[in-house]
């Protein structure tokens, strides 16, 4: 029995890995047609690449949002420290004159407390959840720019793929410089965004 099972799962095996042959040479002679037309397209390149750390670090734009972030993240932490702050006061106070407080007032003092400790780490949360959401929002408005302008400089300049290259992520590890289109593109993304300002 034991014979008979290795065997029908070995010719079963035999049969899916020949299936597989033969599908594989159909498929190789099928794409070579079409392989071959599309290298005789054009001969022009039509790859091309993005240095996303030259463009994000010299786009206006990529600035000015950069800059509103900040500010944004400097007015909430400067916030957040002032009613931290008026809090820790308010401990020290009951700290101070908890031994002279009768013990209701005291229990009523600590829960009052507690209840204002709650509060400032819920509008602590609030803060950074809005703060992210606002990063977000910006970081996609800033790639839908990118992107809508990449598209109609690809289609106006005949480019059927532009690639990005970032040290941080590099799916490009190399690229010839001829095929480095960054500086016109940040000069036309800078110059659509003035115009956008004014």
């Amino acid at each position: 029995m034991k014979t008979t099972v290795s065997t029908l799962t070995k010719f079963t095996f035999g049969i899916l890995i020949a299936g597989s042959v033969v599908a594989c040479n159909q498929n190789k002679t099928a794409d070579k047609p079409a392989a071959a037309s599309a290298a005789t397209v054009d001969s022009k390149e039509t790859i091309v690449y993005i240095n996303s750390d030259t463009l994000l670090s010299k786009y206006e734009y990529t600035k000015d949002m950069n800059k509103r972030l900040e500010e944004k993240g400097k007015a909430s932490q400067s916030d957040l420290q002032s009613k931290g702050q008026a809090f820790q006061r308010q401990v020290a106070e009951y700290q101070k004159n908890a031994t002279t407080l009768p013990a209701d007032q005291r229990q009523a003092t600590e829960q009052q407390l507690q209840k204002k400790q709650q509060e400032l780490q819920g509008y602590q949360q609030n803060a950074t959840a809005e703060f992210q959401n606002l990063q977000a929002t910006e970081n996609s408005k800033q790639y839908d720019k990118i992107s809508d302008f990449t598209k109609a400089y690809a289609k106006e300049k005949g480019y059927r793929l532009v690639l990005l290259y970032s040290k941080a992520s590099p799916v490009v590890l190399y690229g010839d410089p001829s095929l480095d289109v960054t500086s016109d593109v940040v000069k036309k993304l800078n110059d659509a965004y003035a115009k956008e300002k004014k």
